[in-house]
């Protein structure tokens, strides 16, 4: 028999939809917490900067009981996503399971003694606590905004300048006629260049500290996700723990693995013109993918090669009335600085003392199965198993997650079995891949079904065999996991 639980849910994006569902399915009494005013995390439209859209296809950006609506496009916009999540929310009820505008500014263990956590809440001038039996944080990756600061700021913005992040750039107009200048090379950073050039900027900079590899929607005219999503394509990556077997034929292959690489590289650096720009990257591409390689945004080397935004490498030194100074010494027309320079991961309102307990002096992350760390009973992670199809991941770990909570998982690791886990892993990423660090190391992008695989595994999901073809050549199917879960062994806390 499992016991009903209290669990807190900290987050209502993707990855908080998705644990709200799973532990509200399983009986438990769940009571989600969300600091703003709406569901749906950095899809909520007064996050999101213009022209914000997917960077996969609709079929891989989707629950597994619910598709995206047959006319959204295949890389849906900001506002499509938003209104796909609460389609979610409703068809689940899971409106009733969160509290907006409530802020979590505390975790701590319960001080009765009993296994838990309390809660330090507040919600505008209220703040009270909550005990819980089990916390599951799914604030993800892009909670907290990375806010930098230069030299000369203060006097650039009182001669007229702006300064903001990149989430905060959501109108538009802020461009026209004016000389925007964006600080980053990823994804949001190419967007805004995008968005700024069709908004009439006067001029348009995009400053960038090191090249890195782009990977347009399409490659050679052949849709990316048959070129990422493969189980096929994913084992010629270094993944870890790998067997005897795997290393062996990694060994035999690696010729083969060599060549398929290199003429990926040479088919992006002739579709794209990245030699013209100075924007080859040093990196071999099979070591650099993860979560941070970007999509190229449609429109991006076409205002490169039209003269109507220019690729700057440096960073900027301090600011001036109507300048920013590079590390170059360049002084560029600058009258908008958007600062694309990403978010802070961490979990601040977390104990200090468990924050080392779960964060390496390097900032790696301490978790087994991306979710979960023996020495942080009563606490689990969704969404920290960020990937290319990040809603699937959510929700098969959220699934994990809940059955690991009650002890239910098919194969229940032991403490000794997460320990030498985690320290293996670590060993991979320092020693063996280093890209495998971004995020603290919680990505598992590129080995989704890898990591799938192993989540199944656990739960004890019956196979679901799509034919060795479709298992090796093309993108995981979420109506495939869905079937896993469907076929699991189901019950009910009581």
């Amino acid at each position: 028999m499992v016991a009903r639980k209290t669990v807190a849910v900290i987050g209502a994006g993707v990855s908080g939809l998705a644990a709200a569902k799973a532990f509200d399915e399983r009986g438990h009494i769940v009571v989600g917490f969300e600091r703003t005013h709406d569901l749906g995390g950095v899809w909520e439209p007064s996050r999101s900067y213009p022209d914000v859209q997917t960077q996969s296809p609709k079929e891989l950006y989707r629950f597994t009981d619910l598709p995206m609506p047959d006319d959204y496009p295949e890389w849906p916009k900001g506002p499509q996503v938003h209104a796909y999540l609460h389609s979610y929310a409703d068809k689940h009820d899971l409106h009733r399971l969160f509290r907006l505008n409530t802020n979590v500014t505390g975790l701590d263990r319960r001080p009765d003694g009993k296994p838990g956590w309390r809660l330090a809440l507040r919600s505008a001038d209220h703040a009270w606590t909550e005990d819980v039996d089990f916390v599951a944080i799914a604030t993800g990756q892009f909670s907290d905004k990375n806010i930098l600061t230069f030299p000369g700021q203060d006097d650039f913005v009182a001669a007229g300048g702006t300064v903001l992040h990149s989430a905060e750039y959501t109108d538009p107009s802020l461009a026209r006629d004016r000389h925007v200048l964006v600080l980053g090379g990823s994804k949001s950073a190419t967007d805004l260049v995008v968005n700024a050039v069709r908004n009439g900027a006067a001029s348009v900079s995009m400053v960038y500290r090191e090249p890195v590899w782009r990977i347009p929607y399409f490659v050679g005219g052949i849709n990316f996700k048959k070129l990422l999503y493969m189980r096929f394509q994913e084992g010629q990556f270094n993944g870890w723990n790998p067997t005897r077997a795997q290393r062996l034929r990694a060994r035999v292959l690696k010729p083969l693995i060599w060549a398929n690489f290199r003429g990926l590289e040479t088919i992006l650096k002739l579709q794209l013109g990245l030699r013209k720009w100075d924007m080859v990257p040093s990196v071999p591409i099979e070591k650099a993918v993860s979560c941070s390689i970007p999509i190229v945004t449609p429109g991006l080397f076409e205002s490169f090669r039209d003269g109507r935004a220019t690729p700057i490498r440096g960073t900027i030194e301090r600011f001036e009335p109507g300048h920013a100074v590079l590390s170059s010494g360049r002084r560029v027309p600058c009258d908008v600085a958007a600062l694309a320079v990403g978010w802070k991961l961490g979990i601040p309102y977390l104990a200090e003392e468990f924050r080392r307990t779960l964060i390496e002096p390097d900032g790696q992350y301490r978790v087994y199965r991306l979710a979960v760390n023996p020495d942080l009973p009563d606490l689990g992670f969704v969404g920290f198993n960020s990937s290319f199809c990040t809603v699937l991941s959510a929700e098969m770990i959220a699934n994990w997650l809940v059955r690991f909570m009650d002890g239910q998982l098919a194969d229940q690791p032991t403490e000794a079995r997460m320990r030498e886990d985690i320290e293996a892993n670590l060993r991979w990423r320092r020693t063996e891949r280093p890209a495998a660090q971004i995020y603290g190391g919680l990505c598992s992008a590129p080995f989704h079904f890898r990591h799938l695989d192993e989540i199944v595994a656990d739960i004890g999901a019956p196979p679901v065999r799509r034919g060795w073809l479709a298992e090796n050549f093309t993108p995981p199917d979420a109506e495939t996991y869905g079937r896993y879960l469907a076929g699991a062994r189901q019950y009910r806390a009581n």
